[in-house]
């Protein structure tokens, strides 16, 4: 039983971060050009070669 008192609040820690992570990337415009992302990803101009 001691155990669950740092599980606990580990865990309520690392879900509340995971929350912060997600709004900070919805505010930073990471999600705002679908329409793009959906072209890139299915376009074949890609050159997956390595570099030189």
């Amino acid at each position: 039983m001691n155990v669950l008192a740092f599980l606990i609040p580990i865990s309520v820690t690392l879900g509340l971060a995971g929350l912060v992570a997600f709004v900070w990337a919805l505010r930073s415009g990471q999600y705002e050009d679908p329409a793009g992302d959906q072209a890139r990803a299915l376009s074949s101009d890609r050159d997956d070669r390595p570099g030189p």
